[in-house]
């Protein structure tokens, strides 16, 4: 006699996501995982040496890259490597291309990576933020160490 797996019950258990938002932040994993693999992927095998920065710079890309094709598999568990996107982006926009646009010293390289950091407007809209302060903001932390004895 053989089992019949019941559907997924159509209201979320608690802690999880609607089926709706997992797909949507799948929308934002796949922007993220394709637009590094097609851009950085290849800059592995090129014939030219790197320096420090740009080398750290591009290896750290292509495992984020990784890693957000990995939360097309896994989205609620990898939300972290949307919300690093996130950060890094808002932070080099606030940091470095607003004061330089404010200051009239906006030069074209500028121009063109805010260009490029400006696609994380997709990112923060498949992000479900609410979700975001309950269970990363608002939640209570995991213990420093363990109470009792073991």
């Amino acid at each position: 006699m053989t089992s019949v797996q019941q559907p997924a019950p159509a209201i979320p258990r608690t802690g999880q996501l609607a089926l709706w938002q997992v797909n949507l932040l799948r929308i934002g994993y796949l922007v993220m995982g394709v637009g590094l693999a097609v851009y950085k992927w290849p800059l592995l095998f090129a014939d030219k040496p790197w320096g420090l920065a740009q080398g750290t710079v591009e290896c750290m890309l292509v495992a984020m890259s990784i890693l957000a094709l990995l939360g097309l598999r896994h989205p609620q568990r990898m939300l972290p490597i949307l919300l690093f996107e996130v950060a890094w982006k808002l932070l080099w926009l606030g940091i470095v291309a607003l004061p330089a646009w404010l200051d009239n010293q906006l030069d074209s390289a500028t121009r063109d990576q805010a260009a490029t950091v400006a696609w994380v407007a997709i990112i923060i809209a498949v992000i479900p933020w609410r979700h975001v302060l309950t269970h990363y903001v608002l939640a209570p932390g995991e213990p420093w160490r363990r109470s009792g004895s073991a």
